[in-house]
């Protein structure tokens, strides 16, 4: 009763304070609307990107005296809890979830250990280097990472990237030890620049590389390491180093007037064709989905005893010969930050680590949507920052999300980021155990492994998708495809982020200004050309700009539109009076932001409406 009447005694002090607030003068509400407070400072800002990128909730502490030890503790665990996810669901971490994620790391293990070595040849690396790349990345994304499905490690087109970039500055058959320390610089430099994106929330960096873009430059650059491939699996001895489609298909006729051997073309087309028959089943059997997944391993076994047995590697089928045994050394004594190739070795590393995270985010997204749970990208640039900078002191070049590898982890039932952990132990024995074993393994073989990954890269009813919704959007898609074809890759990527910044640009100067009608039985006012059934308002023009911004760049090509609008109603209402224009309507309900050259353009309209005896409304319609 005591608490019920302190409250009933409490509401009537309460009220006039409220009052008091609620009908405050209009002086002073003018006050709040014309002096209002600074905005938080570029310090503030940066501080708070921090703290949301390595505290879960922000990191919002109490800072009272009397709980300042506490605060610290609570700050500190925080810390460690953003930093560090395996700390947070490792809690609750179950011996089943063990065995799904053991059964997935090993399938895992079985497809990666053989794309590894294929996608470090690709890289112009030692096959070593691409088993080393699935050991140390991995174990570090799996602390730190967020993804439950993602399959860490070397990926073709980052390979393509780095050995079409890199080798116009070290030739790495001329100077191979040269070329490895570059390519361990440029990974450094890349897990740098992911750090920094996270750290500092410049994810929409990323975004620069529209959907559009991506798969054209993902099916450019498919075609483009098929054609790689064509040295491999014809056994070719002197290839050229450029990527274009045209310097390939030269370098591979001329070749063909040589000496080579058919034998490499049997048997990687034999196996090529093995691995494509597991998958087709496993697409039709969803139960057999480890049967596509071990089929490279299957390949690799097989085709090594088969050398090993008949001697063909006398006969001219090409062989990997020696793999170094062991994990990975330590290369931080090969890092270079001086001479002149650090600028070089900057820039390659910015575009790497841009086109890796847009591949690793893009698969971790994918994924996360299917199981129903949200990825942070800030979050997920600072795990791979981490993964590559840790990678490049020992021995690894760039990694990132494989779609393949993460579809067959998902595909094998895996729970966490564990079966990362099984598949990066699983490649560590087999450095340590297999490496000998793999002297006779055919190139022809990886290089048929590496083709049986493609078609997942070239996305052709994606491309017709893009065509249908936005022409634009295609534009970008073309000119990444055709610029990674017959130019190189980086031109394919410039090509693209300057056809999506054009866009960006004309949309923004040309913004489309549009006439509204009203759909017949409805409250609805949409764009007469758009929808011809839409009737107009008598008398009335009803007029939408369509531009978030209103400034300097577009404020008089919306002028004229919109007195060219008016100028077309008059010259339609000669004939009948009623029809003539008596009131305009501006629908400015998209416009976010206006500069002064808008409000001095929107003046001049008015000016010239109002001298015309016409009146002037804003109006937003929901559409």
């Amino acid at each position: 009763m005591h608490s019920l009447q302190t409250e009933t005694l409490s509401m009537p002090m309460e009220q006039p304070q409220q009052l008091n607030i609620e009908d405050g003068s209009k002086t002073q509400r003018a006050e709040w609307v014309l002096n209002s407070p600074e905005p938080p400072g570029l310090c503030h800002e940066i501080v708070s990107s921090i703290k949301s990128a390595v505290f879960p909730n922000g990191g919002k502490h109490s800072s009272s005296s009397t709980k300042q030890t506490r605060s610290t503790a609570a700050g500190v665990v925080s810390f460690l809890h953003g930093l560090f996810p395996i700390l947070t669901w490792g809690r609750n971490y179950k011996a089943t979830k063990f065995r799904n994620d053991l059964m997935a790391g090993l399938t895992l293990a079985s497809l990666s250990i053989p794309q590894s070595i294929g996608y470090a040849t690709l890289a112009n690396l030692a096959p070593q280097y691409g088993l080393y790349t699935s050991v140390v990345p991995p174990l570090v994304y799996a602390l730190m990472g967020s993804s439950r499905e993602i399959a860490i490690g070397p990926v073709a087109v980052v390979s393509l990237l780095l050995s079409s970039m890199i080798e116009n500055v070290v030739d790495p058959v001329a100077n191979a030890v040269a070329y490895r320390k570059l390519v361990l610089t440029v990974t450094f430099f890349a897990g740098t620049f992911q750090f920094i994106f996270g750290l500092f929330r410049l994810g929409f960096l990323v975004d620069f590389l529209s959907h559009a873009a991506i798969v054209g430059f993902m099916g450019g650059a498919a075609i483009v390491i098929g054609l790689q491939q064509l040295k491999g699996l014809l056994g070719i001895s002197h290839f050229t180093t450029k990527t274009d489609v045209v310097s390939v298909l030269e370098a591979v006729f001329r070749s063909l007037h040589h000496q080579w051997y058919p034998l490499n073309f049997v048997l990687g087309c034999s196996f090529l064709i093995f691995i494509l028959f597991t998958r087709f089943i496993g697409r039709r059997n969803k139960k057999l989905f480890w049967l596509p997944a071990i089929a490279p391993l299957i390949s690799v076994v097989l085709s090594t005893a088969i050398v090993f047995l008949t001697k063909a590697d006398e006969h001219g089928v090409k062989i990997v010969k020696h793999i170094k045994r062991g994990l990975n050394p330590i290369s931080a004594h090969e890092l270079q930050f001086s001479g002149q190739h650090v600028g070089q070795a900057a820039k390659i590393g910015l575009v790497s680590a841009i086109v890796a995270l847009t591949e690793a985010i893009a698969v971790g997204r994918s994924f996360a949507s299917i199981r129903g749970y949200h990825l942070d990208g800030n979050k997920e640039m600072v795990a791979m920052g981490f993964m590559n900078i840790a990678g490049s002191l020992t021995s690894c070049y760039v990694a990132t999300g494989s779609f393949s590898r993460t579809a067959v982890n998902f595909s094998a039932g895996c729970e966490t980021v564990v079966s990362n952990i099984v598949m990066a132990i699983a490649v560590f024995l087999s450095l340590e155990l297999l490496t000998r074993l793999l002297y006779f393994t055919p190139i022809a073989i990886l290089a048929s492994i590496i083709l049986s990954a493609l078609p997942g890269l070239i996305d052709i009813p994606e491309a017709y998708h893009i065509w249908k919704v936005d022409k634009m959007d295609f534009l970008a898609c073309a000119g990444a495809f055709f610029g990674v074809l017959f130019a190189s890759v980086e031109i394919g990527l410039v090509a693209a982020v300057t056809i999506s910044f054009a866009k960006i640009i004309l949309n923004s100067i040309r913004p489309s200004v549009e006439g509204l009608g009203k759909l017949p039985g409805t409250d609805i006012f949409c764009d007469i050309n758009q929808y011809p059934m839409a009737i107009k308002t008598p008398g009335i023009l009803i007029v939408r700009i369509n531009s978030g911004l209103l400034c300097f760049a577009n404020a008089n090509f919306v002028r004229e539109r919109i007195m060219k609008r008016v100028t077309e109603k008059d010259e339609e209402g000669k004939e009948n009076s009623k029809e003539r224009t008596q009131a305009v309507i501006l629908d400015m309900s998209t416009v976010m932001n206006i500069d002064t050259s808008g409000i001095c353009a929107l003046q001049e309209v008015y000016n010239k409406l109002v001298s015309h005896n016409i009146h002037v409304r804003h109006k937003s319609f929901s559409m």
